[in-house]
């Protein structure tokens, strides 16, 4: 019995170390990686859509955004900054406010802000890097209609 559990245990481990070789093999090959590093890669781009006139007649802000030659993705720090394609998160202030929050991704390019008063407001987008570098950024301006137009 000792002898067949031992032929077992080295089968195995044959078979584990046998597809750890060809696993790391076909990656190299076949599979070059996500990321290289940046080299002159285009300047990146924000487009800014105004916000979608159905939602903004509730009261909802919906701000719809694409990028070029950058992805926004929940990537920090230094060793980031220096990856292609280009990535990185938005930046996102309303009304000129001293603070702003980070859309770090999600999929879907749209900002959404609800409960602002009735009025004209404005938010920012900028594109920054990991390292909150800004890099491009753009201002849409909007209406708020009274509260008792809103229809929920």
């Amino acid at each position: 019995m000792t002898t067949l559990i031992r032929a077992l245990a080295a089968a195995a481990a044959a078979t584990v170390l046998a597809t750890g070789a060809l696993a790391q093999g076909a990656g190299n090959a076949g599979n070059p990686p996500v990321f290289f590093p940046i080299k002159d890669e285009p300047a990146p781009k924000l487009i800014v859509d105004a916000p979608l006139p159905g939602p903004l007649a509730r009261g909802a802000v919906l701000i719809p955004y694409r990028t070029e030659n950058f992805r926004i993705l929940p990537l920090f720090g230094e060793a980031a900054s220096n990856v292609s394609p280009r990535v990185g998160h938005l930046h996102v202030t309303v009304d000129d406010a001293p603070w702003r929050w980070a859309d770090t991704g999600g999929g879907t390019n749209t900002i959404v802000v609800v409960g602002l008063p009735p009025g004209l407001h404005k938010v920012k987008l900028e594109l920054a890097s990991p390292e909150h570098k800004v890099f491009t950024g753009e201002t849409v301006t909007f209406t708020v209609p009274e509260a008792d137009s809103h229809k929920h």
